[in-house]
């Protein structure tokens, strides 16, 4: 029975050479414009709070700061709403319907934000953009892990976070054109569009398996991998998968190949939300003020989305070259060395916050500079900011998405991806709004030594407990949680086990 697996990677290896990517690259992208949406909407408050905060806005929408503090932090609550919705609308709907469900609440909350004239409808209209926000995050990685095959899962799975910073680049170019009502307007196109093209996609073969569709799964892998691609091989190795699993008890969850796969999911969206990266780019220009770093605000947010993006290329481009882990590691160190120096920076230059005019806190207001004049000290914080940004955006951003998708087992992908979604969010909210208290408290030292922790449990948890998952099937990487040991895929073994 062991010979099965040769003879079964000979025919795989051979077909591969006959796949055609164009139809996956297609129902790819139209997954991947609702991550477009989530990066649009995340940083919709950036260019937004100044218009409300200022003397001259309309004073049915004119907010103070705790209401400036909500709507930029309410977002991340409804995308935890949303993780929570996610993890049973993918297994009830499955995961290319929930992304198109997505469509919903966004489109509301934008006609909300756009026709606002009074606070909660700005408010709704936030939560509900972030509650879709939600659901794209936990459907969309999972959708494309399962329509792609291992020689491209690795950049593919980069997509969801590559397409959410140019959808925050984006933003933040119209914002310098186009005035606040007119931003959420535009902000309905994407997942309008999305709707329109995921209804000519086909569903995940692995979901229509499971529903026992054998027919429909050959089609829709066909469609997806090309006429001239052999479908046996692929189908048969999900098959098999699927008849080793079934529905998921409490009992179950206590054995490796489940709660090992799930805390590690977990535990990197808990790790990658507390190395900071939600409170600095959504106070990005107050820190930049208050490191008294001289640079226009409305390019600090351009500069911090091209870095990004750039980041986030680079590592969609060695995902499958270098490795998962590789790139864990380099990100961390990146990450820890920045969040050391600015740690280093803020602690040598600290001064108290002091008294701060009404309305604003420590966090929002910085003492006018005298004589303010660009010097090397005052690029350090710039300069380790977008180190750090580098950094997340090359490891710890995309990977932890991709690795998500890959290592969750199937009959409990679903769920498990929305209880990390949900996991991610609730902490993000948490911290942003710690992070404004600390800041008001101790400025921005306390922070900073916090995430410098942070980066150093990062490296430790990517050395002891991340599998390498480079150039595996999903079937494999499931057999190593299994076993414990081995990618290897054993017929006789595996079939001894599920009986």
């Amino acid at each position: 029975m062991d010979e099965e697996t040769p003879l079964l990677n000979r025919r795989s290896t051979s077909s591969e050479s006959q796949i055609s990517n164009s139809k996956l690259f297609l129902a790819v992208f139209a997954a991947v414009l609702g991550n477009f949406n989530f990066g649009y909407s995340l940083v919709y408050s950036s260019p937004v709070l100044p218009v409300f905060q200022s003397p001259d806005a309309d004073p049915r929408l004119r907010m103070d700061t705790k209401q400036a503090a909500w709507f930029g932090s309410i977002f991340t609550l409804g995308a935890a709403a949303g993780g929570l919705g996610a993890m049973l609308l993918n297994d009830m709907i499955g995961r290319k319907l929930s992304i198109m469900m997505s469509a919903v609440p966004s489109t509301v909350g934008y006609m909300l934000l756009g026709g606002a004239v009074d606070l909660w409808m700005l408010h709704v209209g936030r939560f509900l953009t972030g509650v879709a926000g939600g659901m794209t995050a936990a459907s969309i990685p999972v959708y494309i892990s399962e329509i792609s095959h291992k020689g491209v899962r690795g950049a593919l799975g980069s997509c969801p976070q590559i397409t959410a910073v140019f959808g925050s680049l984006t933003l933040y170019a119209l914002s310098l054109v186009v005035e606040w009502r007119w931003l959420a307007i535009a902000g309905e196109v994407p997942a309008v569009l999305m709707v329109v093209l995921l209804t000519f996609m086909p569903s995940s073969p692995r979901r229509l398996l499971s529903l026992g569709r054998e027919q429909r799964a050959e089609k829709a892998l066909r469609w997806l991998r090309g006429s001239q691609y052999d479908t046996h091989a692929e189908l048969s190795a999900i098959q098999h998968s699927i008849r080793t699993q079934s529905k998921v008890t409490l009992s179950q969850l206590a054995t490796p190949i489940f709660y090992r796969p799930i805390m590690i999911s977990v535990v990197m969206r808990f790790l990658q939300q507390m190395t900071g990266i939600t409170p600095i780019l959504v106070y990005l220009q107050p820190i930049f003020a208050k490191s008294q770093v001289s640079l226009e605000p409305k390019y600090d947010a351009a500069i911090v989305g091209l870095v990004r993006l750039l980041s986030v290329a680079t590592a969609a481009s060695l995902m499958d070259k270098a490795g998962r882990k590789a790139l864990l590691y380099t990100s961390s160190m990146l990450m820890f060395l920045s969040a050391l120096t600015l740690t280093i920076n803020s602690h040598t230059t600290y001064c108290p916050p002091g008294p701060a005019p009404p309305n604003l806190t420590a966090l929002n207001y910085s003492p006018p500079l005298e004589a303010s004049q660009p010097s090397l000290a005052g690029l350090i914080p710039l300069i380790s900011t977008m180190v750090f940004i580098f950094g997340y955006a090359m490891g710890w951003g995309p990977i932890t998405w991709l690795l998500m998708s890959e290592v969750l087992p199937l009959v409990a992908r679903g769920v498990a991806s929305g209880l990390c979604v949900t996991v991610s969010w609730l902490t993000a909210f948490m911290l942003t709004h710690a992070f404004t208290l600390l800041v008001d408290s101790y400025g921005l030292y306390v922070p900073y030594l916090g995430f410098t922790v942070v980066c150093v449990l990062c490296l430790l948890f990517n050395a002891v407990c991340i599998p390498e998952t480079r150039s595996r099937s999903l079937e494999e990487i499931e057999n190593y949680f299994r076993t414990g040991r081995t990618f290897t895929i054993r017929r006789s073994q595996s079939t001894g086990q599920s009986s």
